[in-house]
């Protein structure tokens, strides 16, 4: 089994057991890192996403951080005196892949991220340094009905009753 996956803007074949490197992740050695963004899947059935496929991710092992050999970059025009030569070492991170398939991961990092977006909604923060305007915007979104006319504490009362 194969997967396709898209990590620093570039595209790995990756199998099990496969060790590559990939753009510099932040990372450290021995920690396991999940790539979600899974282009396609072989085996018996190729099966490709659009643009990514659902459900699968292609965990890894880092196990090295370390820059690449130097690149040196020199510039020259002839006859103007004009020389620059500069160096440069591309940072990278050495992964090995540790597991294809479905992930169990990627829906706890779903479901954790569901659940602090229900609780901002259904108890927004109101304090009394707020304006009129923000304390009707806030009981609006609740669905609590309060007068235009009332008062900060009585728009207050009104929202934590609720």
């Amino acid at each position: 089994m194969y997967a396709i996956i898209k990590t620093g803007g570039k595209q790995y074949r990756v199998q099990q057991g496969d060790e590559f490197r990939v753009e510099k992740l932040n990372a450290n050695v021995g920690d396991t890192v999940v790539f979600d963004e899974v282009v396609a899947v072989g085996g018996d059935k190729l099966v490709v996403g659009t643009p990514f496929v659902e459900g699968y991710a292609v965990e890894a092992e880092v196990l090295e951080q370390g820059k690449a050999d130097k690149v040196i970059i020199y510039k020259y025009k002839a006859k103007k005196d004009y020389r620059r030569k500069n160096g440069h070492r591309q940072p990278y991170t050495l992964v090995k892949v540790t597991g294809i398939g479905a992930s169990a991961k990627k829906a706890e990092k779903a479901a954790k991220a569901e659940e602090p977006a229900k609780e901002d909604k259904a108890a927004p923060k109101v304090s009394a340094s707020m304006k009129k305007d923000e304390l009707l915007a806030v009981a609006k979104e609740m669905g609590v009905e309060v007068d235009a006319k009332a008062t900060k504490a009585d728009i207050i009362a009104a929202i934590e009753a609720k």
